[in-house]
């Protein structure tokens, strides 16, 4: 039938399989619900269908097994009754209705195997659609921790980038101190040397212009020291 053969996966799929193929749970989890629920009431409107042929073979089978042995019944009250030739007409119909009890089976057999069939792939797509529903909310949580933390990972690959503009900042502060340094030093070296003589001179005035042993001569004096 071609409700079994479409519908003949559900019994060989595997939820979690379906769930690890999902490029984005938390978005297809919805649309996969979506679509077994779908799949899910046309599998229900089909097993009641099958079921109900199975009820229908089933009832024909019961009816005539009573037919049988009701024309049983009839063929012995026709015998205690001296009517053999009516006992032999009922034996006839019984048999013709044991000839068709197998028929019968065989129309019940196969109905009862695709209702089991369908029964089996009801059942399973109903407990898959109650994993899905049970998992949803942790599947979403899962989504969205996840998603927080990939925000997290490029805010402290932000963070990251600033520290080493830092570093980089204080490396050029450092080069510019050196610089900086290194110019007033040479600004040092390129300061003429002072002659003391004229250190001298520019300290004690008009004095510088009288030579030294007068000099020397008259502080003595001073002094007391000749």
């Amino acid at each position: 039938m071609a409700i079994l053969e479409r519908f003949g996966d559900i019994i060989r799929a595997n939820i979690n399989d379906m769930l690890d193929k999902m490029e984005d749970p938390a978005i297809m989890i919805d649309q996969y619900l979506i679509d077994l629920l779908e799949d899910l009431a046309e599998v229900k409107r089909s097993t009641a269908e099958i079921m109900g042929e199975e009820t229908r073979t089933k009832r024909l089978v019961d009816n005539n097994k009573a037919e049988v042995e009701k024309y049983a019944e009839l063929a012995k009250k026709a015998l205690v009754a001296g009517n053999e030739g009516d006992a032999r007409t009922f034996l006839a119909k019984k048999q013709e209705l044991e000839n068709l009890d197998s028929e019968l089976m065989d129309v019940y057999a196969a109905a009862h195997e695709n209702a089991m069939k369908m029964r089996q792939m009801h059942d399973k797509l109903a407990a898959d659609i109650q994993t899905l529903q049970a998992r949803r909310t942790m599947i979403k949580s899962k989504v969205s921790i996840a998603k927080t933390q990939e925000i997290i990972n490029e805010a402290s690959s932000s963070a990251n980038q600033t520290e080493d503009a830092m570093d980089a900042f204080t490396r050029m502060e450092e080069k510019a101190d050196r610089m900086l340094d290194e110019a007033n030093a040479m600004a040092e070296l390129n300061i003429e040397p002072i002659d003391p003589a004229q250190a001298l001179e520019e300290k004690y005035g008009e004095a510088g212009n009288t030579s030294v042993d007068e000099e020397l001569v008259k502080l003595k004096q001073e002094l007391g020291l000749q």
